[in-house]
């Protein structure tokens, strides 16, 4: 017998199912809740801009149209970076493509505070944005893989609910911030906390086990993570994980087109693609239509935070509500539900708004919007095995991320074509979404 068939004959543990059936220890949660706080800063960095933009538009004197290419740019690098966050994920570790990815975009933030014109801040933000994809597909990953299965979408729905909370948080942040320090104070935060954080992942946070699972060289690794969950394994024992493998001989982007994978994936990616469209108009360029209808800079800003906290919330309700009722019927409704807040926004911005009124407006329609797209990830995740988890998300983002740049590219027009046309679109975006959901196949059942 040879060292293979030796080593083939030894008993073996599937760790799909072990992670699967066991209870959800603190531990787990606790390697969770870090990725959770990665995507928070994720968050903030992902908006800042959005909330400066309006101070560095007066400073600099320059057209607002200018900066639909500074917007625009920084989600085409969260498109390659979303792809190529994945795939390294899957193939390096999750743990060490998602703390590579927050350095670059921590380092690529702070370094605007020191920018005075348009070409270098180009430069910075598709960086910036590169990191910032990598963290999605790759935080999404470790979260589903440190759950139970029936933890599972919740799991993933909290960790990516911190970039509306980020963004909430860098909000309230702006409104204090920019009146008292100026945008520069913004960037140079947003720089320091995301390379803290990196210190805080790879001083803590371990790699995914499904992960070391599928490599044996890594095995002294996974059975060291596993005795911290109470688990303790002989010298001569193997690994695999069966249930989270897919059929080809060796996984990576050409899986996704498989029989199994092929439908779901070109679906996944329109639900993604219209989403994200109407996430990231809001995103980079609410702020800039609410000052143009009359708001000051920190009744914008609070708008906006209040948009995230409804995300927040609305990514818990929809979590909450795949649980008892199935993805299909709880994203599809949320979907349609976002659509017809945008059409109440859009009659509510044909008149002079009571402050409070737009408000709760905003907060309902971040509630539905961003409780579809936070759950997108978590269907991601379910959609695709472990083997090319990080790289079907990453894949879905980086199409996805194509709708957030014709947004962003658009979304300039949009401001100055009037808030009626602005909502609207996002009302026709989130009906796309709601349709592309109804078509997927494999939806997460109930439990």
């Amino acid at each position: 017998m040879t060292e293979e068939e030796q080593a083939l004959s030894r008993p073996a543990i599937d760790i799909g199912h072990l992670m699967d059936q066991a209870p959800w220890s603190l531990l787990a949660k606790a390697y969770v809740f870090l990725a959770a706080l990665a995507v928070l800063l994720d968050g903030f960095d992902n908006q800042v801009l959005g909330f400066a933009l309006p101070a560095i538009i007066r400073e600099w004197g320059v057209a607002r149209s200018l900066f639909s290419p500074v917007v625009a740019i920084g989600l085409v690098g969260m498109a390659f970076g979303a792809g190529l966050g994945g795939i390294v994920g899957d193939r390096i570790g999750r743990k060490s493509a998602l703390i590579g990815s927050v350095i670059l975009f921590g380092l690529a933030t702070g370094a605007v505070a020191w920018v005075h014109q348009i070409p270098p801040l180009l430069i910075l933000r598709i960086i910036g944005g590169i990191g910032i994809g990598g963290v999605f597909p790759n935080a999404g990953a470790l979260a589903a893989e440190f759950s139970p299965q029936a933890r599972r979408p919740m799991a993933v729905a909290l960790t990516i609910v911190c970039v509306p909370l980020g963004g909430m948080v860098g909000g309230l942040i702006a409104s204090v911030m920019l009146p008292a320090f100026g945008w520069r104070a913004l960037f140079v935060l947003g720089g320091a906390a995301p390379l803290a954080m990196a210190a805080l992942l790879f001083g803590i946070l371990p790699e995914s086990p499904r992960f070391l699972a599928r490599r044996p060289e890594r095995k002294q690794e996974l059975i060291a993570l596993l005795k911290r969950f109470g688990h303790v394994f002989p010298a001569g024992i193997r690994f695999v994980d069966i249930s989270e493998v897919s059929d080809s001989v060796k996984p990576g982007l050409s899986t996704l087109f498989t029989p199994i994978y092929r439908h779901d994936t070109f679906i996944l990616w329109g639900a993604f693609f219209f989403n994200l469209f109407a996430v990231y108009s809001v995103f980079n360029w609410a702020p800039a239509l609410l000052t143009s209808m009359g708001l000051d800079l920190a009744n914008a800003s609070r708008a906006v935070a209040a948009y995230n906290f409804g995300g927040v919330i609305g990514a818990v309700i929809c979590a909450w509500l795949i649980g008892r009722l199935g993805s299909r019927i709880s994203m599809v409704s949320m979907a349609i539900l976002a659509a017809a807040s945008a059409v109440v926004l859009s009659l509510l911005s044909q008149s002079h708004p009571d402050i409070r009124y737009l408000t709760i407006w905003m907060a309902l329609h971040g509630l539905f919007t961003n409780g579809v797209n936070t759950t997108l990830y978590s269907l991601s995740a379910h959609i695709y095995k472990a083997d090319v988890r990080s790289t079907g998300s990453g894949a879905a983002l980086a199409v996805g991320r194509i709708g957030a740049i014709i947004g962003s590219f658009g979304g300039a027009a949009l401001v100055d074509a009037g808030s009626h046309s602005y909502f609207i679109a996002l009302a026709v975006a989130l009906i796309g979404t709601a349709f592309c959901l109804s078509l997927i196949r494999r939806h997460i059942q109930r439990l």
